[in-house]
C-alpha cells in the first residue's frame, strides 16, 4: 500500500507523545543507527521505506473496514463499504475547524466532481477535534460553506478513526473495486499524485 505523507494535524494528547518519543529517540547511539542501515540494505537490497516498487503480485493490501458508530449522515442515506464493493471510494477524514483540512476540501470536492460519473464514490468522515465541532448543525454549516456535495458521515465518536487507526487530520483513503486499502495520504498537498492514483483505480478492473 503507497502511503504518502505531508504536515496534518495530531490530536493535542497524542501530539505530546509523539514528540517525547521523538526526544528519546534521538539519542539512539549513531552506531547502532548505521549497523541497521548496513543490515537493512544488505538483507533487502532497497532503503527502509515504504515506497519501493513492487508488482502487484507482491503487493497485499488490507481490506478497509466499515464505517462504524456514525452519528448522521448528511448529503446520503447510510452508507457502507460492503455496498460500495465494485466502486472506488475516497475517504477524507476531516473536521471543519481545521485549516490544514479546509484548504483540501476544494480538491476534494473537484475529484467528486469530475470522477463520480466514472466510478468514484467520495466520503467524508467528519471527526471533531473540539466539543462544539460535534454539532450536526456546525457541521451543515460547514458544508454549505464549503459547497460540499458529497456525503459527509459525523463520527463523533471516534468509531470510524479508530477503525482505520487513522492519526491526524486531513488523511485520505483509497479503496479498490474490492475493497482494499491502496493508498493513503496524511496532510496537504500531493494534489496531483492523488488524482493519478484515483485515474489508475478506476481504469482498473
Amino acid at each position: 500500500m503507497a502511503t504518502v505523507a505531508s504536515p496534518c494535524v495530531l490530536p493535542v494528547l497524542p501530539l505530546l507523545l509523539v514528540v517525547s518519543a521523538i526526544a528519546m529517540a534521538s539519542q539512539l547511539d549513531a552506531q547502532a543507527s548505521a549497523w541497521v542501515s548496513r543490515t537493512w540494505s544488505s538483507e533487502t537490497g532497497h532503503p527502509p521505506s515504504t515506497n519501493f516498487v513492487t508488482t502487484d503480485a507482491q503487493r497485499t493490501y488490507p481490506t478497509a473496514p466499515e464505517f462504524t458508530g456514525i452519528d448522521q449522515w448528511l448529503n446520503s442515506p447510510p452508507l457502507s463499504i460492503k455496498a460500495l464493493r465494485g466502486r472506488v471510494v475516497l475517504i477524507d477524514f476531516w473536521t471543519h475547524a481545521c485549516v490544514n483540512c479546509v484548504r483540501t476540501l476544494p480538491h476534494v470536492q473537484r475529484w467528486h466532481e469530475r470522477y463520480a460519473a466514472q466510478g468514484l464514490m467520495v466520503v467524508g468522515i467528519h471527526t471533531p477535534e473540539f466539543a462544539f465541532e460535534r454539532s450536526t448543525d456546525s457541521v451543515r454549516q460547514a458544508i454549505r460553506r464549503h459547497g460540499l456535495s458529497y456525503p459527509v458521515a459525523q463520527d463523533n465518536r471516534y468509531q470510524t478513526w479508530n477503525a482505520y487507526a487513522n492519526q491526524c487530520w486531513p488523511a485520505v483513503y483509497l479503496v479498490d473495486r474490492q475493497g482494499r486499502i491502496v493508498f493513503t495520504h496524511f496532510g496537504e498537498g500531493d494534489e496531483a499524485a492523488i488524482e493519478q492514483r484515483i485515474q489508475q483505480l478506476l481504469a482498473a478492473p
